[in-house]
C-alpha cells in the first residue's frame, strides 16, 4: 500500500522506546505514512529516567539528513531534540539545501523526569535561527516559559505566550500543558482551541505533519 506522506524526523534516540524518534516512527507508521531518520543524540533511559545521553557528531547529522532526503524526499520534517548550538547550526543549513516547506519544531529540552537536554548557547541559537524555519511549534508549558523569558500561571496566559513565539515564517503555536488534559493550537492570525484526554506530544506533532 502506498504511503500517505513520506516524514523525516530529525530527533534524540530513546532505548525505553516511551518518547524520541522510537515514539515518533510508531506514530507516523500506524497513520500509514513512510517515515525516515535523521538521530541526533543516543540516549540511554528508561520510565525512571536518563542515565547517558550520547551526542552525534553535527555533520554526521547533516549527512543523515541530506543523503536520505536526495533519494526520499520528505513531504514534512519533524524535529525533535537538539542538544548543541552546533547541532542546530548544521540541521539549519541542512534544511536550506533541502528545502521542505513543511516543518515542525518540538523544541525538547528537559526530560519528563527533569534532566535538562539543552544549554543556554543552544537555546539562543533555536530561537534566532531555527524557530523562523518552520511551520509550527509544539512547546510545552516549561518548553513556551523558556521561549518567551516569562512564566505562564494559567490557560489564560496561554494565547498571548503563543502570540509572542509566532514569528517569521511560523505559522502557528500549539503548547501542551503538563497537568491540564488539553492542549491549544493557535493558528495565526485565529485561535483554534481543542481538548485531547491525557495528550502525548511526540505522538500529536508527529501526525500533524502527515
Amino acid at each position: 500500500m502506498k504511503p500517505k506522506s513520506k516524514i523525516l524526523i530529525i530527533a534524540g534516540s530513546d532505548s525505553s522506546g516511551g518518547a524520541g524518534i522510537q515514539a515518533d516512527i510508531k506514530t507516523v507508521t500506524a497513520l500509514g505514512s513512510y517515515a525516515m531518520t535523521a538521530i541526533t543524540a543516543i540516549t540511554s533511559q528508561n520510565t525512571t529516567g536518563i542515565k547517558s545521553i550520547v551526542s552525534i557528531d553535527a555533520k554526521e547529522i547533516s549527512n543523515q539528513i541530506e543523503f536520505t532526503a536526495k533519494d526520499i524526499r520528505p513531504d514534512a520534517i519533524k524535529i525533535g531534540m537538539l542538544h548543541s548550538a552546533s547541532v542546530i547550526n548544521a540541521v539549519v543549513k541542512s534544511l536550506n539545501k533541502i528545502k521542505i516547506k513543511k516543518i515542525i519544531l518540538d523544541p525538547v529540552m528537559v526530560a519528563k523526569g527533569g534532566t535538562k537536554l539543552i544549554n543556554s548557547k543552544a537555546i539562543k541559537t533555536l530561537k534566532k535561527k531555527l524557530i523562523k524555519k518552520v511551520s509550527l511549534i509544539t512547546p510545552n508549558i516549561p518548553e513556551a516559559e523558556v521561549l518567551i523569558n516569562s512564566k505562564i500561571r494559567n490557560k489564560k496566559d496561554i494565547e498571548p505566550a503563543s502570540s509572542n513565539i509566532v514569528t517569521g515564517s511560523v505559522d502557528g503555536v500549539m503548547t501542551a500543558p503538563v497537568i491540564a488534559d488539553a492542549i491549544r493550537i493557535h493558528l495565526h492570525p485565529d485561535s483554534i482551541c481543542f481538548h485531547l484526554i491525557r495528550p502525548r506530544k511526540p505522538r500529536i506533532n508527529c501526525s500533524i505533519g502527515i
